[in-house]
């Protein structure tokens, strides 16, 4: 059997993959699609998880690489990385459902924290969580990352971030030497 993460290519994002990956967030995270995989946030929000133009300006940002994984020119998974002083926050990590629970995540976040680490220098890599998603903490957590205690408010009232379905909701930074 051959495994889910043979023969993957990582390459940066340029402008003219920014529909394709609007998509590939948006399957990993929201709407029926979405439950076909783990990390769905389908029972927490509706309406959209990415747009356009923040993609776009992801993939422009000077101080930041969008990461691509493809097979056979198949895009399968993505991830955001910002370089931040000593650290490089970690975003938009998006494997496709119907490739989740493969081990494809898992390559994909080994290889960011390498290029975190090759192309910034940094020690460190960090991100945000919704506190609610305790299976995708504890997936992070057995991969060397740790909760801060460290909460940030979920953006109520920007659609651009989703339209919550239950008023409890906020983020929790997790962080990881590498």
């Amino acid at each position: 059997m051959t495994s889910d993460t043979s023969e993957l290519i990582f390459r940066p994002a340029g402008p003219d993959d920014v529909a394709a990956l609007v998509e590939l967030v948006e399957s990993a995270y929201r709407g029926d699609a979405s439950r076909v995989g783990w990390t769905t946030e389908a029972d927490l929000l509706d309406g959209q998880r990415t747009d356009a133009e923040g993609v776009a300006a992801a993939i422009a940002a000077p101080a930041g690489v969008v990461l691509l994984a493809e097979r056979d020119g198949e895009l399968l998974a993505c991830c955001q990385l910002e370089h931040r002083g000593e650290t490089a926050y970690f975003g938009m990590f998006s494997v496709r459902p119907n490739r989740q629970g493969g081990g494809l995540g898992r390559a994909v976040l080994t290889r960011a924290e390498a290029v975190a680490r090759e192309r910034w220098g940094v020690t460190g890599l960090e991100m945000t969580v919704i506190v609610q998603r305790e299976d995708l903490i504890a997936w992070y957590e057995r991969r060397g990352y740790r909760r801060t205690g460290e909460f940030s408010p979920f953006p109520y009232g920007d659609e651009r971030f989703g339209v919550p379905r239950r008023p409890d909701l906020r983020f929790e930074k997790l962080i990881k030497g590498i």
